[in-house]
């Protein structure tokens, strides 16, 4: 499998070296996969492994190239049809549920294509009035990278045959108890507040009142959610939510996505499941229904994001600089462990919302994060197949409540 646990992007090389390393990340990605694999769609969430490889491709080339090259020319007119997502400003692309349709370009054409974008955009990569739209590109690169394994993960899942991705076990997960990391509330400044780069959404920093609360040293495992599903966790209304008893039912959910007597479906195919690793691809309104049954309650994003200040990478445990900056408040601060990042996406009880003052950007690139703040939930940290560097504290991931394909967990929370 290739390395993910890069350096992070805003701390190593120049622009170039940046941009260079993330483009190879995404083809050694797809490398294992034949055509046919990187052509399929499994379901409307998921993209094929193609059209990912395609699209970031798209972005680089309208929002770089043909913007601020001069004289630059689309290395095909009718392919930001097909590979445009979401932005409207960019004009009609074909439905979303068709991208699973697009046999051709075949994947050497579109690897034809990106060689193509990555020569002509040298000259883009070290203009200082480009660095923002430049770092932009890596990180929408970077989501891509963890939505094509995602994907991939969720499309080689159908086939009965359960192929794998690359060969090999998973490591056995480390076992630990349970342990609490009180916060003591008060006045905490919330939101992007370091140097480099940050999606939008991450700001403006603002200050939120936080009660006392505690949240926990690691993550739900398999063996509890085992307990769970024994104690009859997905029989009992009274655990649930009304939108997620009802599906529930309707979906005939029994269990975490990709469970199976004991085992469980990876990218290395169908592996005995083990009870020590977090549990992951639960939705939102499973992770509140066991929090309900613990006894517990799911942190909100500011408890989260107060609790993980400083923890991102090789950071001090007490960082003062990085600190939870409580108004007043000296360090040593509260902390969390090195697990709030990089096993899996943890869901939040915050809905996902604009900030105070927020205001998204200018142009196309303002449709990025702004217009789907409705209906969705919050998730922190980062995922085992986030590229290392792409996450921090106040990186703010969004799904809606019945979402599961991600890598999706949850850390418990409770009062204090």
């Amino acid at each position: 499998m290739p390395e993910l646990q890069a350096k992070p992007l805003e701390s190593v090389g120049n622009r170039p070296e940046r941009f260079a390393r993330t483009r190879a990340l995404t083809e050694e990605l797809v490398a294992p996969l034949s055509e046919a694999d990187a052509t399929l769609q499994s379901m409307e969430d998921a993209s094929p492994a193609k059209w990912h490889l395609a699209h970031v491709t798209w972005f680089w080339e309208t929002f770089l190239l043909r913007d601020h090259l001069r004289g630059y020319t689309l290395h095909n007119e009718d392919w930001p049809f097909v590979f445009n997502s979401y932005y409207e400003a960019e004009g009609e692309r074909i439905a979303r549920f068709s991208r699973g349709m697009l046999s051709r370009p075949t994947v050497s054409d579109i690897l034809a294509w990106r060689a193509a974008v990555d020569e002509a955009i040298q000259p883009l990569l070290e203009r200082e009035e480009l660095a923002g739209l430049v770092e932009l590109g890596l990180a929408h690169e970077q989501q891509h990278q963890e939505l094509l394994l995602t994907d991939i993960k969720h499309a080689l899942f159908q086939n009965p045959l359960g192929p794998a991705m690359w060969d090999g076990t998973p490591e056995s997960a480390f076992s630990s108890e349970q342990d609490w990391h009180a916060h003591p509330g008060g006045v905490a400044r919330i939101g992007h507040q370091e140097r480099g780069f940050a999606f939008d959404n991450e700001g403006p920093a603002h200050r939120v009142l936080l009660e006392p609360f505690a949240l926990s040293s690691r993550l739900v495992t398999n063996a509890e959610w085992a307990e769970f599903i024994a104690d009859g966790g997905y029989e009992e209304a009274r655990h649930w939510l009304s939108d997620g008893w009802s599906w529930v039912q309707q979906n005939r959910i029994a269990a975490p996505a990709y469970w199976e007597e004991g085992r469980h479906f990876t990218h290395q195919g169908w592996q005995e499941r083990d009870p020590h690793a977090p549990v992951t691809h639960i939705s939102y309104y499973e992770a509140d229904a066991f929090a309900t049954w613990a006894g517990r309650r799911l942190p909100t994003e500011l408890e989260w994001e107060a609790i993980a200040r400083g923890q991102e990478g090789e950071a001090p445990a007490h960082d003062p600089s990085g600190g939870n900056q409580l108004d007043g408040a000296a360090p040593p601060l509260p902390c969390g462990s090195r697990g709030l990042f990089g096993d899996c996406w943890q869901f939040t009880r915050s809905a996902y919302l604009p900030y105070p003052r927020f205001e998204p950007a200018a142009g196309a690139v303002g449709e990025y994060n702004g217009k789907f703040m409705s209906g969705q939930f919050v998730l922190k940290g980062a995922s085992c197949s986030t590229a290392r560097g792409h996450s921090r504290p106040s990186y703010r991931n969004f799904f809606y409540p019945h979402q599961r394909w991600q890598f999706t967990g949850l850390r418990l929370a409770k009062d204090l």
